[in-house]
Formats: C-alpha cells, structure tokens, sequence
C-alpha cells in the first residue's frame, strides 16, 4: 500500500517507547525504577477532578466553539497575565486544544513550508523537530550548551537567523536538560526575530517551575507579543497530562487561523476537561504549591546523588523537573560508544529507566560529549534508590560487553 511521502518525515516521542519497554518489564515483574516520563507523579488535586465530575453532572457533554469555551479563555486571560506582568491580552487571542501539542503543530503548519526554515532549541523535545521536517520546512537546531547552563548560545544564534527564517522556537524552562534562558538571551532573540520579521513559539509548560531567578515570557518585550506565541496548559501544573488540556495564546490574526485548524482536526476540546481546567487556574493552589515545592525540594537530592558517581557530573537545573547529566566520563569507562547503549544497559541490568541524548535530537556540528536525561517527578526514595542503582552498575559493572555495539 501506498503511504503519503510526508509520513517518512515524521519522527516519535521515544519517551512513550521507553515507557512502552519499561511497563513490559513491570508486568515480567521487574521492580523498574522510572526517570524516563516527564509526568507529576502527583494525582489531579481533588477540586479540578470535583469541576469535572459536576461538570458531568450538568452535562457539559456537548460541542462548544472550536478555540474554546469563553469562560475558560476569561480564566486563561487572567492568569496569563498574572504569571507575566505588563502582558496584556484578550479571549479573541485564546485557542483551547486537547493538550499543548496542537499549537505546536497547528502553529508550524500556519507559518512554515518548504524553503522556510524554523529554528528550534537542541537538545529539546522531539516533537519541534519532527514537526519541521512534516510540514517540509528546513529544521535548524540551535544548540543549548551545558558551559551556559543549556541556555543558547546567541552568538551562534545570531549566525543561524536570517530572512528566510520563519520561526524561532524557544523552551524556558526546558525540556530537557532543566535550563532556562537568561533575561539577556530573550533581548537578543526578540532583537532576531524583530530584524527578521519572524515569529515565535515560547513553550511555557514550565512556566511555574523555576528554581532560579522568576519566570520571563519574551512576549512581555516590546514589540513581542504581536509575533509571539505563548505556549501553555494544565499538564505540568496540576499534573493532568492525561486529560490532554493546553492552549495558545497569540495574535488574533493567527488565533483565527488556528481556531480554523481545529475545527477541521477535532472539532473542539472536550467541553467538561475545559471546566475542570477553569478550576485549576481559578480554584485554591494549595496542591499546586505542595507539588512545586517538592520538586524544589528534590532536585538538589538527584544533582548531588548524580554528582557522587564516578564519570557522571550535573550542573543544578534552573526550572522543570528535569536534570541533564554529563556521562561522558561514565560511557568511557564501561567502553559504551554513546548515552544510548548506556541508557539500555541502565535498565536491563539496573532496573533504572533513563533516556539518551540522542532521544531529544540528532547531535549539533562538534558536539562530543554524552548525557542522559532524568526526569525527578519521583518520590524522594525512588530517586535514592533509583541513583544508588546507576551508580552501583556503573562503578561496578556486570554484563556490560553486550552493550558495547
């Protein structure tokens, strides 16, 4: 059978791979310890689970408009607002999608084609890159260094940006090394994407999870918020990854456009999620507040734990709930050629789930060192666990030749 040329250019999340492999293990019953899934391991607080459950009840079960229902994008306003003063918007320039996802891909396929060229952050999630390379527009990596703190290099970036680029894409904080760019890399993108009449796509998932210095969105820059797009949802915030609620927030020009594309994918976003969602943004965050400082509170555990291993160093992430590990020194000591059998050898011999390099894109020009990501949305104990595991098998290895491919 006969498939479109466009689906060879698609690429995958290979976190749901590794997630696939890991909860196969489990029912073998293998005791897996997993740093491998960017997901709270907190459940919905109780009252956004109470909104949906009522909204149920008084069933809101039926279509609403294709951006979104009013009254959540009036709850999506204010806190976009709250969380980045001085930024002004309004629920015309609001569009409700099934998880952050669609305004990536939606977005992509409104301002790039074939012989544009979008710049994306690499290492970062999979899913910019992939989209790219889907809608045929020329992907170009922008690297995110460890000796800046995985923030981009914007001397190089500078090289990269030109008039045909149609799209910058930015992550802060990040997925997935747990950098975040500095107020002075926005000045320099905002500066880019002015001179080159291009837009841009801010990832803000992780806007409340920063460990280091406050969050800034580059669409509170003058002159940004008529060409930025402000990526956002309830996923990371109050761990609903699974309800599958995001949003954008952007021009009215290019909310209409993408209020277009929903209509022709799916329609609109399941009406009660909307209405729990709502809740969240403008219910109590005791919960929210619980789960934040958690993750504050576990993220010097895994650096320091990280740090105690031989070839293994990490620098503090700034925000998320990620860490980025160097293993250079570590692949080179077991005689592994890259992150990627070490992350095999990690969990079949370990028990301990991680994901290579190479999971958040191809390595940039020059690039020689090795890193692992770990994602410390675990429990305290695990991450003990879980690290005293990696760094038993690596300072001790066993069956490790079968891994060096």
């Amino acid at each position: 059978m006969k498939f479109a040329e466009r689906m060879s250019r698609i690429g995958t999340e290979t976190a749901f791979d590794v997630l696939a492999v890991v909860n196969q293990l489990k029912a073998q019953g293998r005791d897996i310890i997993s740093f491998a899934i960017g997901e709270p391991d907190f459940d919905t607080p109780q009252n956004i689970k109470d909104a949906a459950k009522r909204a149920l009840d008084e069933n809101f079960t039926h279509y609403n408009p294709s951006n979104g229902l009013p009254q959540f994008r009036e709850a999506i306003v204010a806190d976009t607002k709250k969380m980045r003063p001085g930024f002004d918007c309004n629920i015309d320039e609001v569009v409700v999608t099934p998880g952050a996802k669609p305004i990536m891909f939606h977005s992509i396929l409104c301002i790039a084609e074939k012989g544009d060229e979008v710049i994306y952050p690499n290492p970062g999630f999979p899913i910019y890159e992939s989209m790219i390379n889907f809608v045929g527009a020329r992907p170009v990596p922008s690297p995110l260094l460890e000796s800046r703190g995985f923030s981009i290099d914007t001397e190089d970036l500078k090289k990269r940006v030109n008039d045909k680029t149609a799209l910058i894409i930015i992550n802060s904080p990040q997925n997935p090394t747990g950098g975040a760019l500095l107020p002075e890399d926005l000045e320099v993108i905002a500066d880019l994407a002015k001179r080159h009449d291009c837009w841009v796509l801010s990832d803000e998932v992780y806007n409340r999870m920063v460990w280091e210095g406050e969050f800034r969105s580059i669409a509170q820059l003058p002159g940004m918020k008529e060409r930025t797009i402000i990526l956002d949802g309830c996923s990371k915030t109050f761990a609903m990854t699974g309800w599958r609620l995001g949003w954008g927030v952007m021009p009215t020009e290019l909310a209409v456009k993408i209020t277009r594309m929903m209509t022709n994918s799916d329609s609109c976003t399941c009406t009660f999620n909307q209405l729990a969602g709502m809740e969240g943004l403008k219910g109590p965050m005791d919960e929210v507040g619980k789960m934040m400082k958690e993750f504050r509170e576990r993220a010097p555990i895994v650096v320091d734990l990280l740090n105690s291993i031989d070839g293994v160093s990490c620098i503090k992430p700034r925000g998320a709930f990620y860490v980025f590990p160097n293993v250079t020194g570590a692949c080179q000591k077991l005689g592994l050629p890259s992150s990627k059998e070490l992350a095999s050898y990690l969990l079949h011999e370990a028990n301990v789930a991680v994901l290579g390099r190479t999971c958040f894109g191809a390595r940039n020009q020059g690039e020689d060192q090795e890193y692992v990501r770990l994602s410390y949305a675990t429990a305290k104990d695990l991450i003990r666990k879980g690290v005293t595991r990696m760094k038993e098998a690596i300072e001790n290895p066993k069956n490790v030749e079968k891994y060096r491919q």
